[in-house]
């Protein structure tokens, strides 16, 4: 008897203690329901302030206006909060984009003070704090966030940014071969998104636009006079041989710091600059570029 007593009362504990378990449990998933519930009802309110100018009123001046947008309902870029004034407030606010993964460069902008690419940056969650949206600096503005870039287009036109050969041979007879060394000289170059990040944040391009080819079209000419398969290296240099086109670089760096892409476009414009002088010269290919095809 005393026996079967002593397994009762073991029993009796132990149920008790699964019983407490489960009541614990019960009141924790219960308080964590609570919590979810009240963030999920209490919105996280974001001020944009952005810059509006419309061209179909052309006596009325730009203004800045904002927007409130709860980051509950939005995403974490700022391309996505544009998205959504644009979507759900304001119908009538312009902004360009496209591939929202930094690669096209469309919605190049001036945020925070930064020229970046919207998609990429990500929206500050201090809600404190407004976000600024400008559209990029010293350029002249179509409406609302979208620059005029027919000049950065055609200054990029200039430089001729396609392969060049002395002796074109017909179309698919040839391979122009390059090796794996000479391929590596383009590193950091070609990743180029012509976002204009870089080439809108610099004074001397504000101040020279119209003869300074700035650091996004210098960098990709650049990219092409050390291409290994081109054969224009001293006509493209040629026509750099000018007090502007280069020479108005005065290695301030805003460009590289602005990159949204971390290139290097103040690295390319000395190095053009070495060319000029005759202080480097362009290596000879590694490899015949130019293998008759089988």
């Amino acid at each position: 008897m005393a026996g079967e007593a002593t397994i009762m009362r073991l029993c009796r504990g132990t149920f008790g203690n699964v019983r407490r378990l489960h009541s614990a449990t019960k009141q924790q998933a219960a308080a964590a329901a609570a919590v979810a519930a009240e963030t999920k009802v209490q919105p996280r309110i974001k001020k944009f302030l952005v810059y509006r100018w419309n061209p179909d009123k052309p006596t009325e001046k730009p203004t800045m206006q904002e927007y409130d947008v709860d980051l509950n309902t939005c995403g974490p870029m700022v391309l996505d909060g544009l998205i959504k004034i644009k979507n759900d407030i304001d119908p009538t606010l312009t902004f360009r984009r496209s591939c929202r993964e930094g690669i096209c460069g469309s919605c190049a902008m001036n945020i925070g003070g930064v020229n970046t690419l919207a998609c990429i940056s990500k929206i500050d969650t201090n809600l404190n704090k407004p976000v600024k949206i400008y559209p990029l600096p010293h350029m002249y503005v179509i409406k609302d966030l979208v620059p005029d870039m027919n000049n950065f287009y055609k200054q990029y036109r200039e430089i001729q940014p396609w392969l060049q050969r002395k002796n074109e041979p017909l179309a698919g007879s040839h391979s122009y071969l390059q090796s794996v060394e000479d391929r590596q000289k383009l590193d950091g170059l070609y990743e180029c998104i012509l976002c204009a990040c870089c080439s809108t944040s610099c004074p001397s391009y504000w101040w020279n636009g119209d003869k300074y080819l700035g650091p996004a079209v210098l960098m990709q000419a650049y990219r092409w006079i050390i291409d290994s398969r081109d054969e224009a290296t001293e006509q493209r240099l040629s026509r750099l041989r000018d007090p502007y086109s280069v020479y108005r670089c005065h290695t301030i760096m805003n460009c590289t710091k602005t990159c949204p892409k971390g290139l290097n476009p103040g690295k390319a414009i000395a190095e053009i600059k070495k060319l000029l002088s005759g202080f480097s010269k362009k290596e000879e290919p590694g490899l015949e570029t130019a293998a008759l095809q089988k």
